[in-house]
């Protein structure tokens, strides 16, 4: 049975920074197998792919919102996804997900498809006071 796990969640003031981590156990495949990928979601609004990195970390795509600000990484010995985040912004206050891809990496902007992930965790909740 695959598990998602994310943390390191919390709540921080405006300018503030945290660091997500997403542990994957379970896979039939290699962890290096597939491109990872962070979600966020906000109450009232849709699922939103932030940031993705492809099965060898040298790839990442970031969607506009938090380019510059965010830093997604992997560690694929150790089977485990991180986010930085940095200069947060009261708009970034949603539950964050981690998600497994089908994929090893993704053409154009197919990384922020929800279809193109076949496992997600329960998510961490990120709050920023302003």
């Amino acid at each position: 049975q695959v598990q998602v796990v994310e943390s390191g969640g919390g709540l921080v003031q405006a300018g503030g920074s945290l660091r997500l981590s997403c542990t994957v156990t379970g896979l039939s495949s290699d962890f290096d197998d597939h491109a990872m990928a962070w979600f966020r979601q906000a109450p009232g609004k849709q699922r939103e792919g932030i940031s993705e990195i492809t099965w060898s970390g040298r790839g990442q795509n970031y969607a506009d919102s938090v380019k510059g600000r965010f830093t997604i990484s992997r560690d694929n010995a150790k089977e485990m996804l991180y986010l930085q985040m940095s200069s947060l912004k009261p708009e970034d206050t949603a539950m964050y997900y981690c998600a497994v891809s089908r994929h090893t990496s993704h053409f154009g902007n197919s990384w922020r498809s929800p279809v193109n992930y076949i496992y997600w965790g329960q998510g961490t909740q990120v709050t920023v006071s302003s």
